[in-house]
């Protein structure tokens, strides 16, 4: 994977602060370590499927979490039968149980490996903004397995800040960042005031941002359409691109088969500016969702419902 002397240097976030490690905390990361080991052991594929097949089964009988999925599907596919839902929840399990195995393999997912287990559709776009002294925001969401778009990044060359949500365990915070900085940006931004000014610093300096934008915000996000509903969305991809003039790309992480992936830079999102920033942050916002929206659409059962 390619980086640069410059980008090497540049210091790892501190883990979660603001909450005290306590001893289920540190249950919680020991059981974190040890999955991690025996999934090392066992080899991506293996661990890949044997954790898909268990949340493919357990996970329909964590029954609030279910019943939240099956009403999320019912507002975006009004049609859908029982059957035909309880199916799509099968397959979100699925991927969420492979993704959570995967992350012990993040290395195997470099598309320039030999037997590459991820292959880029519009590669050229991408290496375009690796070349080119102009930033970019990439915004994508909970599909696939989120951690390929950053490791696709980071492969071709971009110079990118990856926004991510702190975990609240610290000490699994910790491991996460550690993880992270392997195979992707060493400029990690946690969101919120924290990551605020790193942001900007990184738009300043030339550097992309990535970030998964489908997460709801209760506290400072704007209502934007989604699946024909208002959202709670966060506008922070919106202000940005408009502020720093940087265009906004949709990524797409398609799960081929098992432990393999597909991802498409998509052209950026056309938008012309008014003038009017509020206005605009919300236009933009809207455009952004919908794009998010076709995305699930085209497969619901990669999307943690």
């Amino acid at each position: 994977m390619s980086a640069t002397s410059d980008i090497d240097e540049i210091p790892l976030p501190e883990p979660r602060s603001n909450r005290p490690v306590t001893l289920a905390h540190r249950i919680e990361f020991a059981l974190a370590l040890a999955l991690g080991a025996v999934f090392r052991l066992i080899g991506v594929d293996a661990a890949s499927a044997i954790a898909g097949g268990f949340t493919r089964l357990v996970g329909p009988m964590i029954g609030p979490i279910q019943h939240r999925g099956r009403i999320n599907l019912g507002i975006a596919f009004p049609s859908l039968s029982d059957a035909e839902a309880a199916a799509i929840l099968r397959r979100a399990w699925e991927n969420l149980g492979r993704t959570t195995a995967e992350f012990a393999h993040l290395e195997k997912f470099d598309p320039d490996a030999e037997n590459a287990r991820v292959e880029i559709i519009g590669r050229e776009r991408l290496e375009k903004i690796a070349q080119g002294d102009a930033p970019a925001i990439f915004v994508s969401g909970h599909f696939g397995n989120w951690e390929v778009m950053s490791i696709a990044l980071h492969a071709i060359g971009v110079d990118y800040g990856v926004i991510y949500r702190a975990a609240n365990n610290p000490l699994i915070d910790g491991l996460i960042i550690k993880e992270r900085a392997r195979v992707m940006s060493r400029r990690q931004i946690p969101k919120g005031k924290r990551g605020g000014r790193d942001m900007i610093d990184a738009l300043k300096s030339g550097a992309s941002l990535a970030m998964l934008v489908d997460q709801k915000l209760n506290t400072g996000g704007v209502p934007s359409p989604f699946f024909g509903k208002p959202a709670m969305t966060a506008p922070a991809a919106a202000r940005l691109a408009l502020k720093y003039s940087a265009p906004v790309i949709p990524i797409e992480i398609e799960r081929l088969k098992g432990a393999r992936f597909r991802v498409t830079a998509h052209q950026p999102i056309e938008f012309a500016a008014s003038g009017d920033v509020g206005a605009d942050t919300q236009s933009l916002t809207d455009l952004i969702n919908l794009e998010i929206e076709k995305i699930i659409r085209a497969r619901p059962g990669q999307w943690l419902w």
